[in-house]
């Protein structure tokens, strides 16, 4: 065999494996109630509701919202010029966090549009702004932690990359040396959503070849997180948890290194997220956005460049089919708080199917119980517990009693009947 001729030969054999980590022979009726999921939060075009990634997980699907989905796109352009793009400083915490800019120029891209101009300019010199400050936070030791998170870091350098903008080395080199030194962190490493998407940033750095400088570095820090990934599975095969594998598998499926242990860790993948699907675990808009993707064999690396002309079926909104009128059942659930004195501790009663949101309004209502909250675009999450504010790099936990942490946000976890849900005061 001449040269090449074996190099089409190991070629051939990369992409077979590569292909074994698609999710592929998914039943369409699946796909498509996920998407119908979708759909009403696509009516939600207040600027606090509107979220840039499900328009990007539609994009990147087999699936498409005809006029509405236009539409979502044309609010989302209003609502972040007008917030962005305003010279009026006075309204800041109105103003979109760098994750949800990155997420909004991540829409862009979806679109197959390229950043320019001079409102496009204003955007990517905000981002980078962004980016800025997070690198200025993290230290020029490297003993500091970003304002957000590395996820938003990663996110952030993602956007940019799709669009074909430079970051300087120096921004690059900190998630670099967060990945190649997991151990200046708190606990010791990232989270796998984390680590998923600090590699998909790899992953478009090193395609687009936009910091040639630190190519090296790039490539074995893809390795490292690849790695670390595949040994983050869990015996019933989930990376992470159900609700980090979506990501994970995307940068998995962006991967230009397969191996034997990587095709055999996705299909075990594949089986686990199949059996979440049919059991119904996605109902988070972040969440499907995320997942969307990998049905169709994509991942935020394919934004370099998009397929706009791709088939997509025209979603439909669901029917459901009418029911008799029946006197709801009740539950009963014990809400505890233990990190602030004295404790609290109150039963709540609350209709079958009722949300941990549900629990906390109604505990409000009828006792001593006080919280507060943040929109975010996975939902809202707890900033306050009876007048307690979480400080910084603190966060109020959400337990099943003793101590099993719950993976949803308060507006999606359904409590049982009997349980026990204590929220905690913890550092990171």
């Amino acid at each position: 065999m001449g040269c090449l001729g074996a190099l089409l030969f190991l070629l051939g054999g990369l992409g077979a494996l590569a292909q074994i980590c698609e999710i592929t022979e998914v039943d369409s009726t699946l796909v498509e109630r996920l998407g119908q999921r979708l759909l009403p939060w696509m009516d939600r075009l207040s600027p606090e509701q509107l979220n840039p990634s499900i328009y990007v997980g539609l994009r990147l699907s087999s699936l498409q919202a005809g006029a509405k989905e236009a539409h979502y796109l044309h609010s989302l352009k209003l609502s972040y010029q007008q917030s962005l793009l305003s010279n009026d400083n006075s309204d800041s915490e109105a103003k979109p966090s760098m994750g949800q800019l990155a997420l909004y120029l991540l829409a862009l891209r979806a679109n197959c549009k390229l950043v320019g101009g001079r409102k496009g300019g204003r955007l990517v010199s905000q981002l980078k702004r962004f980016l800025e400050d997070e690198k200025g936070a993290i230290g020029h030791h490297h003993q500091g932690h970003p304002h957000t998170s590395y996820y938003q870091y990663g996110l952030g350098i993602l956007a940019l990359c799709v669009h074909q903008k430079r970051v300087h080395d120096s921004v690059v080199g900190k998630l670099l040396y967060a990945v190649e030194h997991e151990q200046h962190l708190q606990k010791g490493h990232f989270p796998v959503d984390t680590l998923a998407m600090a590699g998909l940033a790899f992953s478009c750095l090193e395609l687009s070849n936009l910091n040639p400088n630190q190519r090296n570095r790039i490539t074995v820090a893809l390795g490292r997180v690849q790695e670390k990934i595949l040994k983050a599975q869990t015996p019933e095969g989930h990376f992470g948890n159900v609700y980090s594998t979506p990501l994970a598998l995307q940068l998995l499926m962006a991967s230009l290194r397969p191996t034997v242990e990587l095709g055999t860790a996705c299909l075990k993948a594949k089986a686990a997220l199949l059996a979440s699907l049919q059991h119904k675990a996605f109902q988070n808009p972040l969440m499907i956005s995320q997942l969307l993707p990998i049905l169709n064999q994509k991942s935020y690396v394919d934004l370099i460049s998009p397929d706009c002309q791709a088939p997509r079926v025209l979603l439909e909104p669901a029917t459901e089919t009418p029911s008799q009128t029946q006197v709801p059942e009740f539950i009963h659930v014990t809400l505890k708080v233990s990190s602030i004195f004295p404790s609290y501790r109150h039963s709540v009663s609350v209709p079958v199917g009722s949300s941990l949101e549900d629990v906390l309004k109604k505990a409000q209502e009828h006792s001593r119980f006080r919280y507060g909250t943040q929109a975010s675009l996975s939902g809202p999450y707890l900033t306050s517990v009876m007048g307690n504010k979480a400080g910084e790099r603190e966060f109020w936990q959400l337990l099943r009693a003793p101590d099993t942490p719950l993976l949803q946000g308060i507006a999606d976890y359904r409590p049982r009947d009997g349980e026990a849900i204590e929220l905690r005061l913890v550092g990171w």
